[in-house]
């Protein structure tokens, strides 16, 4: 049986994201381990909070309905042991390289994460459905076991 004690699960609060949590929520309570649920913000959203167009707080409650969503399910899975949140600009104009792909892989990285759960959305003209770009990225270049759905 494989060794897992923190999955990772990005989200950018779409449909797939929902879908990809109650996947890492799954993994997690069937090998006890903890999930980090990983809040990769959209091109536009960063640079509106850069230019001072976006406030922070109101990015940040939209991402706190979909946490307790989240932490809802982890509430109804014996084994999972803990979750934790965080979250990150998946682009920023100071650093051309970053992007939600690496934003993933690099958190993982600093995490340790044994595993990935991402979700596979059609790439879309929909800024905020952001990590669609990424799942293959993170499929390709990824040193976790990844599950895209």
């Amino acid at each position: 049986m494989a060794d897992i004690d923190l999955v990772l699960a990005p989200t950018d609060c779409s449909e797939e994201s929902v879908r990809a949590a109650e996947y890492a929520v799954a993994v997690a309570d069937r090998y006890g381990a903890a999930v980090h649920m990983l809040q990769v913000v959209e091109e536009r959203v960063a640079l509106g909070m850069e230019a001072g167009d976006l406030e922070a707080e109101a990015i940040a409650a939209q991402y706190n309905d979909f946490a307790d969503d989240v932490d809802a399910m982890v509430a109804d899975a014996a084994g999972v042991s803990t979750i934790s949140h965080s979250s990150a600009a998946g682009f920023t104009s100071d650093r051309l390289s970053r992007t939600p792909g690496s934003v993933v892989l690099d958190t993982a990285e600093e995490l340790d994460a044994d595993f990935i759960v991402i979700p596979r959305e059609a790439p879309s003209a929909d800024p905020e459905e952001t990590l669609g770009k990424a799942a293959l990225y993170v499929l390709e270049y990824a040193s976790q076991p990844v599950l895209s759905v």
